[in-house]
């Protein structure tokens, strides 16, 4: 891999595969400009989070060929990326390492999980058709994918073109539909409802750490934060508003540090977003056409308490403002 670098504003396309995915016609960015989102004018800057002292710029810690769509790290500090075009589940082992493509075309464009026995979950039909009509039709599948041999199995079907994936501390999986409106859910028995809520154009989602609510990106619309109780699935609480979320800014992936506190990747904003006292602050900028955020884990690799983030340029960056451990950026 070539030497870390500090994070450019400037952007550049990955090469393109000659191979996509069956159905993944037009990423999410152009189904955001289908519904007239990226009118010109600039995009909503939110003000910095207060300093918990001199952090370190973000640094490269891997690329991919490819539009990274997910990211997620397992227990023993590896992790896993899903590729928008060329539909195949990369595993990269630490920071610095070549990333090796653990699958071939699978159709993985969608989220990526790790399961509590280190199994991967996988999201399809991430793509414009399938988005525009999985409410109607829906016919996509969560994938289980071994970390090691590579083997793929199907865990469900007949649900919405699966953009975001969460996973609850139960076991029972959530999916997001960015061109719809339904909120899926797979339960541990198997059981595939593929609109158990309803968010208008869901996106990035989480899961809260004792399984009681689900959160929800609103990218496009109306942007904004749902809160969805477990319990009561029918009434999705709004959080955060339109009002601090502008819609020229398109917020994206969604995680959740130790704290609970939501942090959420922008398009065209280029800032990290961090959710405080009710109100959405920046933690990094200058990372635009971000895609997913995630915490690292284990002692190793890809470490606990440190923020990563992917893109449609390909880069997985760690992003020290955004760490949980005040130690300095890893050197891959």
């Amino acid at each position: 891999m070539r030497s870390t670098r500090t994070v450019r504003t400037a952007f550049r396309w990955p090469r393109r595969s000659r191979r996509r995915p069956a159905g993944a016609l037009v990423p999410a960015v152009v189904l955001a400009a289908a519904v007239g989102v990226l009118a010109p004018g600039p995009a909503h800057a939110a003000p910095a989070c207060a300093p918990a002292g001199r952090a370190a710029p973000p640094v490269q810690v891997a690329q991919l060929p490819d539009w990274v769509e997910s990211i997620a790290v397992d227990a023993r500090g590896r992790m896993f990326a899903t590729a928008y075009f060329t539909g195949r589940v990369h595993r990269i082992d630490a920071p610095g390492s070549t990333p090796v493509a653990l699958t071939g075309n699978i159709g993985a464009n969608g989220g990526i999980v790790v399961r509590a026995d280190g199994k991967l979950l996988v999201g399809t039909g991430n793509d414009l058709a399938h988005s525009l009509t999985g409410d109607l039709f829906p016919r996509s599948q969560l994938l289980l994918v071994d970390p090691d041999s590579g083997a793929v199995s199907t865990y469900a079907s007949g649900l919405g073109g699966i953009d975001g994936v969460a996973l609850a501390p139960d076991g029972t999986v959530y999916t997001t539909t960015l061109g719809g409106r339904n909120i899926g859910r797979v339960t541990p028995d198997g059981r595939v409802d593929p609109a158990w809520a309803r968010v208008a154009q869901p996106n990035g989602i989480a899961v809260s750490a004792d399984g009681s609510e689900v959160l929800v990106v609103q990218t496009t619309l109306a942007p904004g934060l749902y809160r969805i109780p477990v319990a009561d699935p029918d009434r999705p609480r709004r959080w955060i508003s339109s009002g601090l979320l502008d819609a020229l800014a398109l917020p994206d992936g969604l995680t959740l540090d130790g704290a609970g506190r939501p942090l959420i990747s922008t398009h065209a904003s280029g800032q990290v977003w961090r959710v405080e006292d009710d109100r959405p602050c920046a933690v990094a900028s200058g990372l635009h056409l971000s895609t997913q955020l995630t915490y690292g884990r284990g002692d190793s690799g890809f470490a606990a308490g440190r923020l990563y983030r992917a893109g449609v340029d390909g880069r997985i960056l760690e992003v020290p403002a955004g760490a949980e451990d005040p130690a300095g950026p890893q050197a891959p």
